[in-house]
């Protein structure tokens, strides 16, 4: 479901292919900060032309190739300190927690040698569990390429499974004297919540000349090789699985989805956006304020690129944009002054279809990561190739439907 736009090279000139600098962060907010001023002239020349009887279809087109541009601008500049981040990492084994295991994986994920130190990752299921630094890397890549990771609460477990206990009320009081006998009150009602996991796995292939390479950093490797894979399957679940050996997504615990009826607190609420096929700014200022202050504080929105195309174009009663760019590497864009994450898992915007969800992610939903990663290696069943049979235990759920809100397309 891919929905990315080529990006025009003349307005995207600034973006770097390898480490950002400073000079290069300041200049991508600034690309930005031009191209959504660009962005509201050709806008408000096309209403011009619509007012006119004119249909605006120039003006259409470059505000697609402008929102393009924008949203590959944007990506930038949030992903800068990220960048920043892995151009500042040490050397290869520098500070490492545990050097005699790394070491002995490394050796093992070489040649296949298998030495004593090795015996404590030994997993059940055979293969290896990858060093504490390795996991750490793989963790963070998914944490980079999964939005729902990044806003979400996530939980590390020794468990496969995971319940958490929810109390609901029930708890009796009363007055009394000073003197007055205490009877026994009423007992709280506790209701237990399951959330749904699974084993997600990827099997990247190397030939064993490419592994003697002294030059190759297995570390980077490996993550660079499962992260795509991981995130991609992980991604899709955490918004829309149906919990049967994968998480429960967000968008399932939606008044009428298929766990609706799930969770003790009930479903996500939802708000319709005020028209059969497409939203406006009222519509998700009651989404906003649908939902109970005491979750707006930390409230951010999700939603996919093209739906964001269309907020870009949404403004106040005084004429203002309610979309802004990020000021700073780093920063979401905002609209109606929140967080604006996006997922191109979300659906479009179409009749019936939830494009938009609003709340605190923190509290409203859980992952579940199985601790540690396993690497199976195996020389045998495609010569002269090794393939590392990657898994890694995954859960998910709503934790807490009352903190989130959804949008719904209809009338």
């Amino acid at each position: 479901m891919a929905k990315k736009q080529a990006i025009p090279r003349g307005i995207l000139s600034v973006r770097a292919e390898g480490d950002f600098n400073p000079s290069q962060i300041k200049a991508a907010v600034d690309a930005l900060q031009g191209a959504f001023t660009q962005f509201k002239a050709e806008h408000t020349q096309q209403l011009a032309e619509i007012k006119a009887g004119r249909s605006g279809a120039d003006q259409e087109a470059k505000l697609e190739k402008i929102n393009a541009a924008m949203s590959g601008l944007q990506k930038e500049v949030e992903d800068a300190h990220t960048k920043i981040a892995a151009s500042q990492m040490g050397t290869p084994g520098a500070g490492l927690r545990d050097k005699e295991y790394t070491a002995a994986f490394n050796a093992h994920m070489r040649k296949g040698d298998v030495q004593a130190s090795m015996n404590k990752g030994t997993a059940e299921e055979g293969g290896y569990l990858t060093p504490v630094e390795w996991d750490r890397t793989i963790t963070d890549k998914l944490r980079d390429e999964s939005p729902m990771r990044e806003l979400a609460q996530v939980q590390v477990t020794s468990k496969a499974g995971w319940s958490k206990l929810f109390n609901m009320g029930g708890t009796g009081s009363g007055w009394v004297g000073e003197t007055d006998a205490r009877p026994e009150t009423a007992t709280p009602v506790l209701a237990a919540l399951g959330f749904g996991h699974g084993e997600i796995y990827a099997n990247p292939a190397a030939t064993q000349q490419l592994l003697d390479d002294s030059e190759i950093n297995i570390e980077s490797w490996l993550a660079a090789e499962v992260q795509a894979e991981f995130a991609e399957q992980e991604g899709l679940a955490f918004i829309s699985g149906d919990g049967a050996k994968k998480p429960a997504g967000i968008l399932t615990y939606v008044t009428g989805g298929a766990n609706a009826a799930k969770h003790p607190f009930g479903a996500i609420k939802v708000v319709n956006s005020g028209a059969a096929a497409d939203i406006g700014s009222d519509a998700v200022l009651d989404l906003i304020y649908g939902l109970p202050k005491k979750y707006r504080q930390n409230a951010r929105f999700l939603t996919n690129n093209l739906t964001i195309a269309k907020l870009r174009k949404l403004k106040d009663g005084q004429g203002n944009y309610l979309w802004q760019p990020s000021a700073q590497a780093g920063q979401p864009a905002t609209f109606h002054g929140y967080g604006l994450a996006e997922d191109e898992n979300m659906p479009d915007v179409a009749a019936n279809s939830l494009p938009i969800m609003f709340g605190d992610f923190k509290r409203g939903y859980l992952i579940i990561d199985r601790m540690g990663v396993r690497v199976l290696r195996d020389p045998y069943t495609k010569k002269p190739y090794v393939l590392f049979y990657t898994t890694k235990r995954v859960g998910g759920g709503v934790q807490n439907p009352e903190c989130l809100r959804a949008l719904k397309v209809a009338a």
